[in-house]
């Protein structure tokens, strides 16, 4: 079988995610997700950050959300464990300033509050329920090395577990990166998954996710006219998540995921079809022996194809990039930056 090629763009080459040797001021990020815990630690550098540490583990948050509309004890449980696991991280270093923010899951959940403070008494870390509009701002922000320059717009958006995220940024004559609008859908891998029965997708099913996923995106589309920005050949898509970045090593045929293939290669709209088709192949077993899958995500690969087919028939690019970063990385520059300004430091 021949091997597949990654293609690149933008500056995934930068020097942000350095590996830390030396003593620096530590900055840390969690980011709880209706899927994920992940914690980033890291020190400045004149261009980014330091990479000290980094944590990542599935605990399904919003697992039952949709039908029950709280966040069940099993899932509470279990992403406890990871947060504690993030506080034993943390306590190996001495942190200049941290943020840890929550979700989808919890902004929907009616006892979120309430699991906010269960978690501040037994990890002592204070979560924070961020907003949509807030979780797109950190996005973008962590995905700023990825966007090509030359092309004066970027559609960013974030398939998570409960919803999905989608930003339109503007790069200004200044070379900036602006945000231009934000949207927020209640369709994620876990609630697609939840919401059809059996393990895998049918066909119809599949079909009318990714239906559903264009008319969410027709309001923005009317407002934004990105399809006539496309046309211009003024416009870049640029997805994150591990939705994306499963794809995309899926499609790479990776014996083992790997961070610094997948961040910054290029998925065609192509490719997205046949890794489609072959996950459709597929038994449950085989997607949970996958290397690049496994058990934590077999029964959510076709449910992120489906949203992500939606998206890129909504929006014709013909490629997206994927990013292997973005909210952690987001709160850690924004960190950074606060830091330099109170220490006189540009």
């Amino acid at each position: 079988m021949d091997k597949k090629k990654a293609k690149y763009h933008g500056n995934h080459h930068s020097p942000l995610f350095k590996t830390a040797k030396y003593t620096q001021p530590v900055f840390a990020a969690i980011d709880l997700g209706t899927t994920n815990c992940r914690l980033l630690i890291a020190t400045p550098t004149p261009t980014g950050f330091a990479v000290k540490e980094t944590f990542s583990r599935i605990t399904r948050l919003g697992e039952g959300l949709v039908s029950d509309g709280v966040l069940s004890e099993r899932a509470i449980k279990r992403t406890i464990y990871a947060l504690k696991l993030c506080v034993k991280k943390l306590k190996k270093y001495k942190t200049v300033e941290t943020r840890f923010v929550a979700t989808e899951a919890c902004r929907r959940a009616k006892n979120g509050a309430d699991f906010i403070a269960r978690v501040k008494k037994e990890t002592g870390l204070e979560l924070e329920i961020i907003s949509f509009e807030e979780e797109c701002r950190l996005g973008v922000s962590g995905c700023v090395p990825l966007i090509n320059r030359n092309i004066r717009y970027a559609v960013v958006f974030d398939i998570g577990g409960g919803s999905t995220e989608v930003s339109l940024a503007k790069i200004n004559q200044n070379n900036q990166v602006k945000i231009e609008g934000f949207l927020s859908f209640p369709l994620g891998v876990i609630t697609v998954s939840e919401a059809f029965t059996g393990k895998d997708l049918s066909s119809a099913a599949y079909r009318a996710v990714a239906k559903k996923v264009v008319s969410y995106l027709q309001p923005f589309e009317n407002k934004y006219g990105i399809l006539r920005l496309i046309k211009q050949g003024d416009v870049q898509m640029i997805a994150m998540s591990g939705t994306v970045t499963t794809i995309g090593a899926f499609h790479l045929e990776l014996p083992a995921y790997n961070r610094a293939v997948v961040d910054g290669m290029a998925l065609s709209y192509d490719d997205l079809i046949k890794a489609k088709r072959k996950l459709e192949k597929m038994t449950y077993a085989e997607k949970e022996a996958h290397p690049c899958i496994g058990t934590q995500r077999a029964d959510l690969s076709l449910p992120g194809c489906a949203i992500l087919q939606g998206i890129c028939e909504m929006w014709p690019i013909g490629e997206i990039t994927i990013a292997d970063r973005g909210l952690r990385e987001g709160i850690l520059l924004d960190l950074i930056r606060r830091n330099n300004m109170h220490s006189g430091k540009k």
